[in-house]
C-alpha cells in the first residue's frame, strides 16, 4: 500500500470515530477529502483538506472541526507533529522511518508502483484517431493518436478493463473519391497517361502501389468498364489498402488498436435501424425542417423536410437531421448508432477528436445521453493541431502524400519515442509547435531528452557502482541518506497520485509534466557531486552510503520506467 493510499485511509478511520462519537454526522459526502503534499514543503510532509470540505455540510466551522481531527491524527503510527493551518488546513509531519518504508516499496513494487484498482473494473471505450481511409497517416492525426493510446494506458493501470477502438469511415463521398482515384491509378499501372490528377481526386503517390495492384489482379477488366462495374469493389480494395497503411504507421508510434469498426458495417448490421426505433420510441425522432442558418441566407437554401433528432431536449443549440430528405444517411445518423453500438459494451466512451471538431460535441453529447439515459459517462477530449517547424520555419509539404507531412516521415527522422513524449508535453487543448531541431536538442529545455538522461544516469551510476565498486542497491542501510535526498524520496512517493489525478481527469500530460519535475530534481541531486566528491552517488571510500543513494538512484529510475511506459515511451539505457 503506497504512502498517500495509507493515510487517506487513516483520515477516512478517523472520519468514521468522529461520526460515531456525533461530532459530525453520518453519511456526509467525502468525495472531495484529499490527502496531499503542502504546497510549501517547509509546512509538512502531507496536507488534508477535511476539515475544510467538510465543515459546513456537518454543520460546524473548518478550525473546530480541525481541531477535533488533530489530535487522532497525533496518534497515526508514523506521524510526528501535527499543526493546524490558516482557516483548517490540517499539515503532517512525518518520521524518516515512514520514506525509509516507501523508497523500499517503490523497490519491491518495481513495475508495479503506482498501479491501482481505483478504476474497480470500470470499462471504458477509448476511440481514438480514427482518420478516413483516404491516405497514410500525417502529423495531424499524430497527436490525437498519441494522447488517446497514453490515456488507455493509463487508464488500463489505475484498473479499467480499456477497450482501444478506431472508426473506420469507409462510407460516404470521401471512400467513392479514394475507389474512382484507385481506379485512375490502376489505368495508369496498365499503361496509361492519365495526365494531371483531376481536382478532387486524391493525388498522393501512395495510391500507386494500389493502382499496380489492382492491374496485377483484374488486368484489363475494368480499365474501360462504367462506373457501376467498378466503384464497390474499387472502394473496398483501396480502403483495405488504406489500413494496412495506417496500422502500418500507428506501429512506428507503437500503437495497436482492440478494434477497428466499421461505418458500412454498423449500417449493414442494422444498427442504425435499431438506433432509430429506439429514438422514435422516446419520442425523439420527427420530420421537420432545420431553422434557416444565421446571417444572409445562401442563394440556394431553402426549406427542406428532413428526418430530425431532438438534440435540444440534451443541451444542443439546435435539432439535428439524421436523414436527408431523399431518405439517405447524414453523417451524424450513423455516428450516433456507432455510439451505440460502442456504450452496448462498455460503462464510459471517450471519444478524441481533433479540435475542428468541436462543432460536433453537442450533438453527439446528446445523443449518447438520448441512448444510454444518461447512464453512460461519455467524455470528448479535443486536440489541437500540431505547427510543424524546422529551425523555427515552417516545414514543407511532403511530396509523396500530396497534401501533407506524412506520421512515418516524422518517425523515421526522430523517433518513436521522442514524438510520443513531445505530444504529451501540452495539455490536449493548447496549441503546440514541434520543430525537428528542438525535440532532438540536448539540453533542459527539451523535456524529452531531460527525463530520458535522468535514466540514462540511473543506469550509468549503476553499472560504475557494480563494475568498480561490485556494489548494488539491495540490503542499503537508508538511514545513510541525507535530508536532500529524502526530499527526492517524497517526491518520488507522489507518483501514484499523480497516476490516480491523471486517470481521474483524463489528462494523460500531467504524467509527463510530473517527470519532467523528477528528473529535474534529480539532476539538481546529482549536479551537488560536481565540486563536492562526498555528495556523488558513488563516493569510492564509503561503500555504505554508496550503497544507500544506489537504492535512492534505483527508486527513481523506477518511477521514471513506470512513468514512461504509461506514455508508450522506452527508457534510454544510455545516451
Amino acid at each position: 500500500m503506497t504512502l498517500y493510499i495509507r493515510f487517506a485511509e487513516e483520515i477516512g478511520r478517523i472520519l468514521d470515530q468522529l461520526e460515531a462519537e456525533g461530532t459530525i454526522p453520518a453519511g456526509l459526502s467525502r468525495r472531495a477529502v484529499s490527502i496531499e503534499p503542502p504546497r510549501d514543503p517547509s509546512h509538512g510532509d502531507l496536507s488534508t483538506n477535511a476539515a475544510m470540505v467538510l465543515a459546513k455540510p456537518a454543520g460546524s466551522n473548518p478550525r473546530a472541526l480541525a481541531q477535533a481531527i488533530a489530535p487522532k491524527l497525533e496518534q497515526v503510527e508514523g506521524v510526528t507533529a501535527v499543526e493546524i493551518a490558516g482557516p483548517g488546513f490540517i499539515n503532517m509531519r512525518l518520521a524518516p522511518d515512514v520514506w525509509r518504508g516507501e523508497l523500499a516499496e517503490i523497490l519491491a513494487a518495481g513495475g508495479d508502483y503506482g498501479r491501482s484498482t481505483a478504476g474497480n473494473g470500470h470499462r471504458v471505450n477509448v476511440e481514438y484517431v480514427s482518420a478516413n481511409p483516404t491516405g497514410p497517416m500525417h502529423m495531424g492525426h499524430c497527436r490525437g493518436a498519441v494522447v488517446g493510446d497514453a490515456l488507455a494506458s493509463l487508464l488500463a493501470f489505475v484498473g479499467h478493463p480499456v477497450t482501444r477502438e478506431y472508426y473506420v469511415n469507409d462510407a460516404g463521398a470521401q471512400v467513392q473519391t479514394l475507389g474512382r482515384s484507385a481506379h485512375l491509378r490502376y489505368r495508369e499501372a496498365l499503361g496509361e497517361d492519365i495526365g494531371e490528377i483531376p481536382e478532387g481526386f486524391y493525388p498522393g503517390d501512395y495510391l500507386k502501389p494500389v493502382g499496380a495492384a489492382l492491374a496485377a489482379e483484374f488486368g484489363t477488366k475494368y480499365a474501360t468498364a462504367p462506373e457501376s462495374d467498378w466503384l464497390d469493389l474499387f472502394r473496398e480494395k483501396a480502403v483495405a489498402a488504406m489500413m494496412d497503411m495506417i496500422r502500418a504507421d500507428l506501429a512506428l508510434l507503437g500503437i495497436h488498436h482492440d478494434i477497428f469498426a466499421s461505418e458500412a458495417g454498423v449500417q449493414k448490421a442494422g444498427k442504425v435501424d435499431a438506433a432509430f426505433a429506439e429514438l422514435t420510441a422516446k419520442g425523439l425522432l420527427y420530420q421537420g425542417v432545420l431553422e434557416p442558418p444565421k446571417g444572409e441566407l445562401p442563394d440556394d437554401w431553402e426549406p427542406t423536410e428532413m428526418t430530425l433528432f431532438r438534440a435540444t431536449e440534451y443541451g444542443d443549440d439546435q435539432d439535428r437531421p439524421v436523414r436527408k430528405s431523399d431518405g439517405g444517411l447524414t453523417y451524424f445518423g450513423t455516428d450516433l448508432a456507432y455510439h451505440a453500438q460502442k456504450a452496448a459494451e462498455a460503462d464510459e466512451l471517450i471519444d478524441i477528436w481533433g479540435a475542428d471538431h468541436a462543432g460536433t460535441v453537442k450533438r453527439i453529447q446528446a445523443a449518447v445521453q438520448a441512448l444510454t439515459e444518461g447512464s453512460k459517462r461519455f467524455d470528448v477530449k479535443l486536440v489541437q493541431m500540431v505547427k510543424l517547424l524546422r529551425g523555427g520555419e515552417p516545414v514543407k509539404m511532403s511530396k509523396r502524400s500530396g497534401q501533407f507531412v506524412t506520421l512515418a516521415d516524422v518517425v523515421n527522422e526522430v523517433g518513436r519515442d521522442v514524438v510520443r513524449f513531445t505530444m504529451l508535453t501540452r495539455k490536449a487543448d493548447a496549441q503546440m509547435d514541434f520543430d525537428f531541431a528542438k525535440v532532438v536538442e540536448a539540453s533542459k529545455d527539451n523535456p524529452v531528452f531531460y527525463v530520458q538522461y535522468a535514466h540514462a544516469r540511473v543506469r550509468s551510476v549503476q553499472r560504475k557502482a557494480k563494475g568498480e565498486m561490485g556494489l548494488e542497491a539491495a540490503g542499503a542501510d537508508l538511514s545513510k541518506l541525507d535530508d536532500e535526498e529524502w526530499g527526492l524520496v517524497k517526491l518520488a512517493a507522489q507518483f501514484p497520485r499523480i497516476v490516480e489525478q491523471a486517470a481521474g481527469t483524463r489528462e494523460p500530460h500531467r504524467v509527463a509534466f510530473y517527470l519532467y519535475d523528477l528528473a529535474a530534481a534529480f539532476h539538481a541531486l546529482w549536479n551537488r557531486g560536481n565540486d563536492r566528491p562526498d555528495r556523488r552517488f558513488l563516493v569510492q571510500d564509503d561503500p555504505d552510503t554508496t550503497q544507500a543513494r544506489l537504492s535512492l538512484a534505483e527508486g527513481i529510475g523506477q518511477i521514471l520506467r513506470n512513468g514512461l511506459s504509461i506514455m508508450g515511451v522506452a527508457a534510454a539505457e544510455e545516451m
